[in-house]
């Protein structure tokens, strides 16, 4: 008989420590992000949710695969590094089934200076860098339309490459290179088109160093807003939400203003 009764205390007490430690694990959001804004970012949010009771763990890539892989095989509830038509490409090509819960923030292209110091005084046959990928030299393309440099034809949308140029009157020599290269050619072209993360890595602000940059207003702004993806279904959970509640605080708002003077801009 105490056997019985002994074997029952156990069952009962392992029973209740399952329950705690679900419990535990339940107020604990496991986050991927690429290191720069994105987890400073959360370490603001983190501050945040730990006065609602949770705990952000927050793990770092340097790619743009694992964070989505991790997220759908259940390693990490949520990641933040990415915008919707990555997000829309990677879903078709690896048949997986994730959705964004919230726009954050937008990271502007600028168009910086090197040889050439002003748009007034860019001459013939000037060479201008811009991202060779897809997304991002057709938001390149689109800046040096809005200076006034090129016109680009409408049809190519947010898909343009230079072939889609259509006028060119000062006969611009536009050089596609890496996105995480252009930065370093600055002392080696007229102008560049540099990514907000980018500029930060190389220490120029858009708002003071860049000749002009993509408004919060614009297409690509908002197309490219980078947002925090979840499993389908995971949409309403309510540690997710709290998630997102805690992101468009008014403590993280005040800090991206402050921590990145316009080269990060928050949607919210």
């Amino acid at each position: 008989m105490k056997k019985v009764i002994t074997l029952f205390i156990i069952a009962v007490f392992a029973v209740f420590s399952f329950a705690g430690c679900n419990a535990t694990d339940d107020k604990t959001i496991k986050v991927g992000a690429s290191p720069v804004p994105h987890a400073e970012i959360l370490e603001v949010a983190k501050e945040v949710l730990e006065e609602e009771g949770y705990t952000l763990e927050i793990k770092e890539f340097t790619d743009y695969v694992q964070p989505n892989l991790t997220v759908e095989s259940e390693d990490l509830d949520a990641n933040f590094f990415q915008h919707q038509p990555y997000l829309d490409d990677f879903n078709v090509q690896n048949d997986t089934s994730l959705v964004s819960i919230a726009s954050i923030h937008y990271e502007p292209l600028g168009l910086y200076p090197g040889k050439t110091k002003a748009l007034a005084d860019i001459q013939e046959g000037a060479t201008i860098a811009v991202p060779n990928d897809t997304t991002n030299e057709a938001r390149a393309l689109l800046l040096l339309e809005e200076a006034g440099l090129i016109k680009v034809d409408p049809n190519a949308g947010l898909t343009a490459t230079k072939n889609d140029i259509v006028e060119n009157p000062k006969n611009l020599v536009i050089q596609e290179m890496e996105a995480a290269q252009v930065s370093r050619t600055l002392a080696d072209v007229d102008l560049a088109v540099i990514n907000g993360n980018y500029a930060l890595l190389a220490e120029l602000n858009v708002d003071t160093d860049a000749l002009m940059k993509e408004e919060k207003e614009s297409l690509a702004a908002t197309t490219y807003a980078n947002i925090l993806v979840v499993r389908e279904g995971d949409e309403n959970r309510e540690d997710l939400q709290a998630l997102v509640k805690a992101l468009k605080s008014d403590k993280v708002k005040q800090f991206i203003e402050e921590k990145y003077k316009g080269s990060v801009v928050p949607m919210f």
